[in-house]
């Protein structure tokens, strides 16, 4: 029996069921933490507005955990279900400290010399300053290390040349390894990795990260030959680009008639690739997706998020909408009225947290509530059928290349 039928409060109504499959962004952590986020943070929002939910480890090959759940006056089963590239950041981050700075230069240069930079900076300062930050904060490391090295030359200038130079080359190694130690509080290193990973191909994606696409791809038609009423995609940070590649691939091939399809859209930084001379594969995609029936595509985002290009149409700002593009839907979480000012004082500072807000519970939720999309009885469709698009959504194309692959 299983899942056949809600329990009496829903009148006897069908159980909803829904496939969510999650794209992480640029993580090397293990998956397990977006259950604990989850379970924590829905069980917050559900005390908040009011309904039940619940979730227990899923059972099977694949990362992710079972949603139960009475929402609206309906039940819900909900299998989240985590598609894991965090092996492959965690490749991409085994560099040392001289070869970070190495991808320092070459990330710069890219960025740089294609022109990209400087029409980011124009479409949205707030996410350019955080990517700034890693380079301005290892040149200031490298500045304080060589400061602390010539002042071990000038304490030792008694000792024999080759000894002074020795110890002085001994203390540059030392701070800088100490800054490097530290990264878990500055994420320095982590977000030059990161943006490294993006450049390291000129926006194309490396051979490995091609070949696990494809494995989503049949995670993906899996799920949607499952049985449920929905399969949802939801792609936060990075892994919004992994997941529009991933659904136009899915798409080309062909989708079999079956449940609906939606794709949520979390803090998108989509501009950070496809703006690069490489990404011509990336606005493909997203030209080809932004017109297609088979599914619902909603991107939701906040200003108040420095992380994300807040707002911005991915496929518009890229110079690649075409005639009759339908997707995305941009909708803003606007931060400053669905937290209280409490909530807000407390978080504003925190940008990476914030970052992480589309996924956690708001005090003063409004149309955008994370648990009712994935473990609620609408479809995303359904959900936001006959929305109008945020006022302030912004679509002037400012990619400094246009082609498409």
């Amino acid at each position: 029996m299983g899942v056949a039928t809600a329990s009496d409060s829903t009148g006897g109504a069908e159980v909803f069921r829904r496939h969510v499959l999650y794209i992480p962004g640029y993580d090397p952590f293990p998956p397990r933490r977006y259950r604990e986020l989850y379970r924590t943070e829905g069980a917050a929002q559900a005390a908040i507005s009011g309904y039940r939910i619940g979730l227990q480890p899923r059972q099977g090959e694949a990362y992710g955990w079972t949603v139960t759940a009475e929402i609206e006056g309906r039940a819900v089963e909900a299998e989240v279900e985590v598609l894991v590239w965090a092996d492959l950041v965690k490749g991409s981050m085994r560099r040392g400290i001289a070869g970070t700075y190495v991808q320092l230069a070459r990330t710069a240069w890219v960025y740089a010399a294609s022109g990209a930079l400087r029409r980011l900076i124009r479409l949205r300062k707030g996410p350019m300053i955080a990517a700034l930050y890693p380079a301005v904060l290892l040149v200031v490391q490298a500045a304080l290390a060589l400061v602390a090295g010539g002042i071990v030359v000038w304490l030792g200038s008694g000792l024999p040349r080759g000894m002074g130079w020795g110890l002085a080359a001994a203390v540059v190694w030392l701070v800088l390894e100490a800054f490097r130690r530290l990264d878990h509080r500055l994420f320095v290193y982590y977000l030059m990795h990161d943006y490294a990973f993006t450049a390291g191909e000129g926006g194309a994606y490396p051979a490995a990260l091609e070949e696990r696409l494809r494995a989503f791809v049949q995670r993906l038609r899996a799920a949607l030959a499952s049985g449920v009423d929905e399969v949802l995609v939801v792609g936060h940070s990075s892994g919004v680009h992994l997941g529009v590649s991933v659904l136009a691939d899915l798409i080309r091939d062909g989708v079999p008639q079956g449940p609906a399809l939606g794709f949520l859209s979390l803090g998108q930084a989509v501009p950070m690739v496809s703006f690069l001379p490489g990404a011509g594969r990336l606005r493909g995609d997203l030209a080809y997706l932004s017109t297609r029936e088979e599914l619902t595509w909603v991107d939701v985002s906040a200003p108040g998020d420095g992380c994300s290009f807040a707002l911005c149409d991915p496929v518009a700002v890229s110079g690649v909408a075409p005639p009759g593009q339908r997707w995305p839907l941009i909708l803003s979480a606007a931060f400053t009225r669905t937290l209280s000012p409490e909530r807000w004082r407390a978080l504003r500072r925190r940008y990476f947290r914030l970052h992480f807000q589309y996924l956690c519970a708001f005090d003063r939720p409004g149309d955008y509530d994370y648990f009712r999309i994935t473990a609620g009885p609408l479809t995303l469709g359904e959900r936001f059928a006959g929305r109008k698009p945020s006022a302030s959504r912004i679509v002037t194309p400012l990619s400094p290349f246009r082609d498409v692959a």
